[in-house]
Formats: C-alpha cells, sequence, structure tokens
C-alpha cells in the first residue's frame, strides 16, 4: 500500500507520492513530483485486487495494460484532449503510469455559471476525444464527469481513464462495462441471457448525458440517476427492478421538464442534437463523430 512521502521507482524515473487524488475500483491516482515536474502518477488498485477471487486478478491488469497501449499508440498531436502519458513501467509488480497532471475533473468542477457556448464547445471537445478512440478501433464506455480532466489556463478538457476501451470489432455480447449513472439503455439493460451489446453509439448518448449535464449547470438526467440507484440497491438486478417500476418498459430518458431546463439554460438550439444523442435506440443516435460536429456548429 502506497503512501504519501513514498519514492517509487517507474521504468528509468523516480517519483515521490505527495497527495491521493483520486480511485476507484481499478485504479489509484496520486499526485507526485516527478523528473520533469509534477505529474499525475496512475496505479492498480491492488487492495481491491487483493479482495476478488484470485483468478480475477487479470482483470485489474488487463485494465491498466489496455490503458498504456491505448495512450502509446496515440501520435501527439492527438494529446489535445486525451490526457497524455509521460511514461509507464511496473511498481510492485502491477502495471503503472505517469500521466500529465491537469486541474481536477468536472465531477468536481462548479459548474453552476458555466454557459451554454462552454458547454458546447466542450462537448466539441469530448466529440473530438472520443472520435480518436473510435479511429483507433475502441469504443469508451465509461463517459462521464469523473472522467474528464480540465486544463483550465486553456480552457480545455480532456478525456482520461480508458480501461474500460472495448474493441470496436468485438461485436459479441459482453459482460458488463462502465458506470450505471451515464450509460446507453443497451448497457445497463442486458438481454435475456444477461449479456450487454454496445459499440460507438453507445458512447455517444452518454455524450448527450453529458451534454444536458454541462448545459444544466451540474445536474444530472433523472434517467441516470435511477439507474445508478437501481445499481447501487440491487446490482445487475436493479435492471429488472427498474423495470418493473416502470410496467416492463424502460424509464423516460428526457422528460419534458428536463428539456425545458436545458432551453432556459441557453440550449435551445442544441435541443435536437440532444434529443438525437439520447434515442433509446441506438440506429437513431448520430452515426459519426462528424454529425455530431455539424450539429454542435448549427448550435453555437
Amino acid at each position: 500500500m502506497q503512501a504519501a512521502g513514498q519514492a517509487i521507482t517507474m521504468g528509468s524515473g523516480q517519483y515521490m507520492l505527495r497527495e491521493r487524488l483520486a480511485a476507484s475500483s481499478y485504479g489509484i491516482v496520486w499526485r507526485a513530483d516527478g523528473p520533469t515536474g509534477p505529474v499525475a502518477i496512475k496505479l492498480v488498485n491492488a487492495a481491491q485486487m487483493a479482495s476478488a477471487d484470485a483468478t480475477e486478478h487479470h482483470v485489474w491488469t488487463a485494465s491498466a495494460q489496455r490503458e498504456i497501449a491505448f495512450l502509446r499508440a496515440l501520435a501527439p498531436w492527438d494529446a489535445r484532449h486525451i490526457v497524455r502519458l509521460l511514461g509507464s513501467g511496473e511498481v510492485d509488480g502491477l502495471p503503472a503510469m505517469a500521466l500529465e497532471l491537469l486541474d481536477g475533473d468536472l465531477a468536481r468542477h462548479d459548474l453552476s455559471q458555466l454557459d451554454a457556448g462552454q458547454a458546447l464547445a466542450w462537448i466539441g471537445q469530448l466529440n473530438q476525444a472520443l472520435a480518436k478512440v473510435h479511429s483507433h478501433g475502441w469504443r469508451y464506455l465509461d463517459l462521464k464527469p469523473a472522467n474528464i480532466l480540465l486544463d483550465r489556463r486553456a480552457s480545455l478538457v480532456k478525456l482520461a481513464d480508458f480501461g474500460t476501451n472495448r474493441a470496436l470489432a468485438d461485436v459479441a455480447a459482453h459482460t458488463y462495462a462502465g458506470t450505471a449513472s451515464w450509460q446507453a439503455p443497451e448497457q445497463f439493460f442486458p438481454d435475456p441471457q444477461q449479456r450487454y451489446r454496445s459499440d460507438a453509439r453507445s458512447d455517444y448518448f452518454a455524450l448527450g448525458a453529458l451534454l444536458f449535464y454541462l448545459v444544466s449547470g451540474g445536474q444530472p438526467l433523472r434517467y441516470g440517476s435511477a439507474c445508478g440507484a437501481a445499481w447501487r440497491a440491487h446490482g445487475r438486478a436493479g435492471a429488472v427492478q427498474l423495470r418493473d417500476q416502470h410496467q416492463g418498459a424502460l424509464p423516460a430518458v428526457l422528460h419534458d421538464d428536463e428539456a425545458a431546463l436545458f432551453a432556459r439554460r441557453g440550449g435551445a438550439r442544441a435541443l435536437p442534437l440532444l434529443r438525437a444523442l439520447l434515442a433509446v435506440e441506438p440506429a437513431r443516435r448520430p452515426r459519426h463523430a462528424l454529425d455530431i460536429s455539424r450539429a454542435l456548429a448549427s448550435a453555437a
């Protein structure tokens, strides 16, 4: 277990851990001093891994290795809206990485005074980041405020945490992936075999949920909140519980009062895009990042 003030060696560099910034089931992020200045160090959450069955430990290492491989594959200019990998190696025999240090994530950023123009600009930047992920053959599957880092000086947002990436070419139904409060219906509600089918358009649904969140000043969709609450209370059975509450149907994704709030906050011209991104059926969502960028340009 790492602690503040501990020195770690990763690859050819030595880093001094200063402050724990964030943690999830799979990773822990530290602020650290590195050879060339402050960085973010991401380590495998070894405590969570140890609490799982030994046959599942590979999930933690595979997640970190997948993230490192994706970030290594990016060209330098791709880093404009994707967090930059500065180095990688192993710590205590587990994959680790050094990342550029930014100004926190959007989950902890006060959005109450964010204007619609800035919100649309950030959505455009995230659309570019998703386009990079998709062009490299992946779907992201975990777009949420906590995975979006802010560069205040440049007023840019950057996408981080790529351990959930799944190959676009793998079209088979898969196990659960992502965060319930920000998932497309096909990610949260399984098929009769309790499997899930997702593709790039699942990321576009999450982009729509994020569009509403930003324009509304930090208010999440009630749909996402209901899915999150059902997951916390019942785990995977939460999808069944939620359907039962709605007589077997899916809960409404965008309520009329939410659409009205979005319009009042300055998003009226972007409302058609919001509805398209939040379509329950993936086939009704935008087909490509270019379709989204054109709609954003029209709304702006």
